[in-house]
């Protein structure tokens, strides 16, 4: 026989034993002794040692400790300042968050709008939108040199 035909019969014999029962034998063995969990756990009791502790040492200085403390400790440096930005971007910041502003407050407090405020709205958030991303070029900053490679 070959190795296939083996495996297949191996297959067969899985495939037609499927839907039967299991053996009886398996379930009239006793439950092993070793494997019983007594009902409540012996505790055990660890006591310190009464050995004194060798990492003290009596000729330390006492401002050594404040210096290791503050060691893992780190402040990063204050933020730069925001960029100033011209009155074209500041105008299309708040079109392009104005406009939805307006309509959700507008639509929350059941106002009435006309059709000439809805169109708007909707323009203001639309150009908004284009204005920024038209004005945010597709190069380099003007300060990063020649290499635009990381900074160590």
């Amino acid at each position: 026989m070959t190795p296939q035909s083996d495996e297949d019969e191996v297959w067969r014999q899985i495939v037609a034993s499927f839907n039967d029962t299991a053996e009886r034998d398996s379930a009239d063995q006793p439950w092993p002794d070793s494997e019983n969990v007594p009902a409540e756990p012996t505790r055990r009791v660890v006591k310190p040692s009464e050995e004194p502790e060798l990492d003290e040492d009596p000729y330390k200085d006492p401002a050594d400790d404040e210096e290791e403390a503050d060691e893992g400790h780190f402040e990063p440096p204050p933020p730069p300042p925001l960029p100033k930005l011209d009155l074209p971007t500041k105008l299309a910041w708040v079109a392009l968050f104005g406009g939805p502003a307006y309509l959700l407050v507008a639509a929350m407090a059941s106002w009435h709008m006309e059709g000439w405020a809805l169109f708007t709205a909707v323009a203001a958030f639309i150009g908004g939108f284009v204005a920024l991303v038209v004005r945010m070029g597709d190069g380099p900053p003007n300060d990063s040199g020649w290499d635009d490679g990381a900074v160590l």
